[in-house]
């Protein structure tokens, strides 16, 4: 008999473990991508007659706990932000799913390596530290806030994804250092302030940037007792920064708030500042 090579047993055990949709109302149509914990289909939903994605938990991968903590998170999220869950059950083999909003676009890592204008970049890490917020303000805990986790929509869209880690409020702390490395806090908690790490993170990868946005970045990754207490206060410190006020990261003396001053108000800085000019050629030329 001749052995099977690596291509064949790929596609055999894709066969094996493609889902048994024939009790839904979902007809498979192909494989979106795969993760540690199970695969996403898109699928066809006959009902309603549009595409959505569907999130199997792949057998001996993680214990079932995960897919539906994950389903209930995204379910108790409602938030345009967050991808909204549409369907739950369970195959006949016993792996659970959930069905969702398909989503598409592109990663924030790929478009990051287009050289995205800085305020297109802020825009992105607003939205993302808004629904984090969001999340936090409903006792939910991301845990692995990552580019790689945040989707661009054709139109604008930011939508934070792959809640699977996700730690609710009544979980309580289990002291699991979870996350992806680079990106997951020091420390292991459950508290808000991980995931305000990790915005950190994702926002020091958002370079070229200017040196008020530098020391947000290292706030924000700073260690847990000076790091910013939420993810609201760092989106509050990014948007003092696009209004040209003081950020709490910097530490402002006089000479720096007067340069911060004529940044801001360069025209009538300007303006003064020729009008000055032309007073003292005046006075000079004509002794008036």
């Amino acid at each position: 008999m001749k052995p099977l090579d690596d291509a064949a047993l790929s596609r055999l055990r894709e066969a094996v473990l493609e889902p048994d949709l024939s009790a839904t109302r979902y007809r498979l149509i192909s494989v979106a991508g795969k993760g540690g914990m199970g695969t996403v289909y898109v699928a066809e939903d006959s009902v309603l007659s549009r595409r959505v994605a569907l999130k199997v938990l792949e057998p001996m991968r993680a214990p079932d706990p995960f897919l539906r903590r994950e389903a209930q998170v995204l379910a108790r999220l409602e938030h345009p932000g967050i991808v909204p869950v549409h369907d739950a059950g369970e195959l006949p083999d016993g792996r659970r799913w959930y069905a969702m909003k398909l989503v598409q676009g592109e990663r924030l890592d790929h478009a990051l390596r287009r050289k995205l204008g800085l305020g297109e970049r802020l825009r992105i890490f607003r939205q993302v530290c808004e629904t984090v917020a969001f999340a936090h303000a409903q006792g939910v805990l991301h845990r692995d806030l990552k580019p790689q986790n945040v989707m661009l929509g054709p139109f604008g869209e930011v939508l934070l994804l792959d809640w699977g880690l996700a730690l609710l409020g009544t979980d309580g702390d289990d002291g699991a250092r979870v996350g992806t490395e680079g990106f997951r806090a020091p420390e292991a908690r459950g508290d808000a302030r991980a995931d305000v790490y990790s915005l950190g993170a994702i926002l020091g990868q958002m370079r070229p940037l200017p040196p008020a946005l530098e020391a947000i970045a290292r706030k924000a990754t700073a260690t847990l007792d000076a790091r910013y207490p939420s993810a609201a206060a760092l989106a509050d410190d990014i948007d003092r920064f696009v209004e040209g006020d003081a950020v709490t990261a910097v530490p402002e003396g006089p000479f720096r708030k007067i340069a911060r001053m004529l940044s801001r108000h360069r025209v009538a800085a300007g303006i003064v500042a020729a009008y000055v000019l032309g007073r003292g050629l005046l006075f000079f030329l004509t002794g008036r």
